[in-house]
């Protein structure tokens, strides 16, 4: 019961008073140490009321909980040295890392946390020290892997086809080659190093991606832009493609371009997840995930109504036509391609003006124009430009937030012998087998002098108040009058000592 009374105050809207009675229940706690105390125990989602609070983005009590943890060091005059205890937030030992619980929660607030203390000294100390420079080194890494995966496709077992083209639009003069015929000259052996290399790649992916959307799940894993979803969707869709590309060469099966250019550009397009370690580039990976996954997607429906209607228009108004002088629309498919490319102005509209157009094409075309050109791009710019103006509030926000997940998924694939646990160990101190991390900090002197002038006009209002009280107390005959009137040129003359004190304080300030 008291556990679940601990869990309702940190989802209450009046912080002063939750925190206020979640202390006078841990008063009451027998065991406040160990596996049985109220804080420790976990809710039904498995989260303790400090997890609770962040992922609620509850950042009173989760101060105040930082609070009830830190232990005082040392302090001289404005330095001072905080022992701040980690063990819940340090996402080295925790199977549900309290990091990772914030940057995926839907919930702003809760990434404000990621600029409260400890965090942010926390997540600072692991990005720069080992984050960073693993990130680069997997960067430069996978750059070097995506080099060697092109160099292969672009020399790809090919030869001259033997038979005669059956059109006069065929343009095709190479095939594929059979797999008996694809690895015979020294150059084919050095390709083949490489395909083994571009394999080996596809399995390792595979293979580092799968336990994570298990341990996950599918939804919260492909469903997190800050996690970098979209990206994962990317590199597991390029690993399959490169499986499929395996097979199709080893049964010497036509067609492996379909699935190798469908990795080549998903493989490079994994490039820009990279981003997100770098301060300038980082934000717009999100901008770039937000308008794809959100206006695009939306818009997307649109265009596919718009295009199909009009390319059928226009196939129906070519199908009586000659192919040959203007083939743009000779077939059903290549209306749509072509009608496409209409929408998006990528080419004029198509004309031979050696022959006699249709008059119903003018008509279509005019109507086609005012459509797409005008009304829908300028549409579709304006949604990228809202969704540009809200990210572009919050990049710095966001940024940090993908700093930490990377920080986190790193940690967790790396050996442990590659990331030693950040912090020390309590037993140094004392303090048990729990980790706490050690931040310095420095007051400012002017501020800790006015702090110490208020404490001290405090303590004088305080005792000049209660010197008048045990005066009022002892003072109950007939003749208090006389003695009231005193009494109360006493406190004017304290008062005013005590006003002239703030004044100066306040003009110092």
């Amino acid at each position: 019961i008291g556990n679940t009374v601990l869990h309702i105050l940190v989802l209450q809207p009046n912080k002063t008073f939750a925190c206020h009675m979640y202390s006078l229940i841990l008063s009451y706690d027998r065991s406040k140490e160990g596996p049985g105390s109220l804080e420790l125990i976990p809710n039904n989602e498995g989260l303790s009321p400090f997890k609770l609070a962040g992922v609620e983005g509850n950042t009173v009590m989760f101060q105040y909980l930082m609070q009830k943890r830190k232990q005082n060091l040392w302090s001289f005059g404005p330095l001072s040295t905080v022992l701040y205890d980690i063990t819940e937030i340090d996402s080295w030992a925790e199977d549900q890392s309290f990091l990772e619980l914030i940057v995926s929660t839907k919930k702003r607030e809760a990434r404000q946390i990621l600029d409260l203390t400890p965090v942010k000294e926390l997540v600072s100390l692991k990005w720069n020290m080992y984050g960073r420079p693993y990130f680069c080194f997997l960067a430069l890494f996978y750059i070097l892997y995506m080099v060697c995966f092109t160099m292969c496709c672009v020399y790809r077992p090919l030869k001259p086809r033997p038979g005669n083209r059956t059109s006069s639009r065929d343009n095709t003069i190479y095939v594929q080659k059979m797999l008996q015929e694809s690895y015979v000259a020294y150059e084919d052996e050095l390709r083949l190093v490489g395909e083994l290399i571009t394999v080996i790649g596809a399995v390792v992916i595979l293979v580092l991606e799968i336990p994570d959307i298990l341990r996950v799940g599918a939804a919260k894993y492909f469903g997190q832009t800050i996690l970098g979803g979209p990206f994962h969707i990317i590199v597991i869709t390029y690993a399959c493609m490169i499986l499929v590309t395996m097979v199709m060469r080893l049964t010497s099966t036509t067609g492996e371009v379909v699935p190798m250019s469908f990795a080549l550009v998903l493989g490079w397009c994994n490039v820009m997840y990279f981003a997100r370690g770098f301060q300038m580039l980082g934000p717009f990976t999100i901008m770039i995930q937000k308008m794809i996954f959100g206006d695009l997607m939306r818009f997307c429906w649109l265009m596919a109504v718009v295009i199909l209607g009009f390319a059928s228009a226009f196939y129906i108004i070519f199908q009586t036509e000659n192919p040959e002088n203007l083939g743009q629309f000779y077939n059903y498919p290549m209306s749509l391609f072509t009608t496409f490319e209409l929408f998006l102005t990528i080419i004029d509209g198509p004309a031979n003006y050696d022959v006699d157009l249709p008059f119903m094409y003018s008509v279509v075309y005019f109507a086609f124009a005012i459509i797409a050109a005008l009304l829908m791009l300028n549409l579709l710019i304006a949604m990228m430009g809202d969704t540009h103006w809200r990210v572009a509030h919050e990049q710095d926000e966001l940024w940090r937030a993908q700093v930490v997940a990377t920080t986190v998924m790193l940690e967790r694939k790396l050996p442990r012998c590659l990331w030693p646990r950040s912090g020390i160990c309590g037993r140094e101190f004392g303090l048990g087998d729990r980790w706490y991390l050690r931040i310095e900090d420095r007051v400012d002197p002017n501020k800790h002098k006015m702090m110490r002038y208020t404490e001290a006009f405090k303590a004088q209002d305080r005792d000049n108040y209660d010197k008048g009280s045990e005066k009022l107390e002892s003072n109950r005959d007939p003749l208090c009058k006389k003695e009231l009137s005193a009494l109360s040129l006493s406190r004017n003359t304290s008062r005013t000592s005590s006003h002239r004190g703030w004044e100066i304080l306040r003009r110092n300030t």
